[in-house]
């Protein structure tokens, strides 16, 4: 279908190569011997080349386009010609001049359709784009890290089944709890990918609110500990966008922990206020193991950075001492809050 499409629309351009061409051959062959009151065929031949530039400007391939307009205003220059063989050079050229308006005006009636019609379909597909990579960024960032912990309870699980059955009955319940959460999340995706118009619809992402649950499931999935400390005030002091993007920033860090550092012994996570801005750091030892390879990643910190970036924050990482720190900052939409310091002091704002 789509190939009986572009054949059709290319009879513009062709048939405007062919009329130019015969239009060309007439005027050359036949204008000199005939007077001017006699050029109405080739006027009307005219005419008709000027919509069939349009059309080719508006519907045909640019390969069949091209060559079809091309002749088309050479033929639009040349016709009149002929007619007056006493012109002056500076004439021929003011007729010549004349004669292109038409294929400009063409142009603009056949062309202006077009690029508002390619601007549309490249529109389209950069929203396409755009959503992919949110719906990407969603299964990296939540799937990734639930299906991480079902991996680290499981081993674990493998690990004390022999010495301690009993503890593989709370293994598995966090294992299912994990699959039901990611089980979650997969259908958030799939809903977004069959209506993708209707994201406003949906449940938000879970925000800084969410973060404590987050921590503490991660603290039940393995050997690693993990502490979270929130100042008063800051949850409340984040916008929603920036809220999500802080759970987003501590799922990729806590999941990166599992991936890279798989004896680390314990995570720090803190949310503090910092001289109108929010603070978020997570700190973690990096074990005594090497990470394990992998033959792709790394992606996942690099879209956090970009969306750090667009709310107007920073984020950082850093290694000192078997210590992998990573810090965001972001501006608060409202006054600032005052640094947990001062507000621990008493000192006033």
């Amino acid at each position: 279908m789509r190939h009986r499409l572009v054949v059709v629309r290319a009879w513009a351009g062709r048939v405007a190569v062919l009329v130019a061409a015969v239009m060309i051959a007439v005027t050359f062959a036949w204008a000199p011997g005939v007077g001017q009151d006699e050029s109405g065929p080739l006027f009307a031949a005219a005419t008709a080349l000027v919509a069939l530039q349009a059309a080719a400007f508006r519907w045909a391939p640019r390969r069949e386009a091209a060559p079809g307009i091309g002749l088309a205003a050479v033929a639009l220059v040349l016709w009149p010609q002929p007619f007056v063989p006493d012109a002056s050079l500076y004439e021929r050229v003011g007729m010549g001049a004349f004669w292109f308006l038409p294929t400009l005006g063409a142009a603009v009636v056949g062309g202006y359709p077009r690029l508002m019609e390619h601007r549309r379909r490249r529109a389209v597909r950069e929203a396409r784009h755009s959503q992919q990579l949110a719906l990407a960024h969603d299964l990296h960032d939540f799937v990734a890290h639930d299906i991480s912990g079902i991996v680290a309870q499981a081993q674990a699980a493998r690990f004390v089944a022999g010495q301690n059955p009993d503890a593989v009955v709370g293994a598995l319940e966090r294992i299912e709890r994990a699959g039901l959460a990611a089980l979650a999340s997969i259908d958030r995706t799939v809903h977004l990918l069959r209506e993708p118009g209707r994201e406003a619809d949906r449940a938000p992402l879970p925000g800084a609110a969410g973060l404590t649950e987050l921590v503490g499931r991660f603290d039940e999935t393995g050997r690693t500990r993990a502490r979270i400390d929130i100042a008063p005030g800051v949850e409340s002091a984040l916008s929603r966008e920036a809220a999500a993007t802080v759970h987003r920033v501590v799922t990729e860090a806590l999941t990166n922990v599992r991936r890279h550092a798989p004896d680390a012994t314990g995570v720090e996570v803190a949310l503090v206020p910092e001289d109108g801005a929010v603070r978020l750091t997570v700190t973690n030892d990096t074990g005594v193991s090497r990470p394990r390879a992998r033959e792709s990643g790394g992606t996942g910190l690099r879209a956090l950075t970009e969306r750090v970036r667009a709310l107007g924050g920073t984020l950082r990482t850093s290694a000192e001492d078997g210590t992998w720190c990573l810090t965001v900052t972001l501006p608060t939409p409202r006054p600032a809050l005052r640094p947990a310091s001062l507000a621990a002091s008493g000192d006033p704002a």
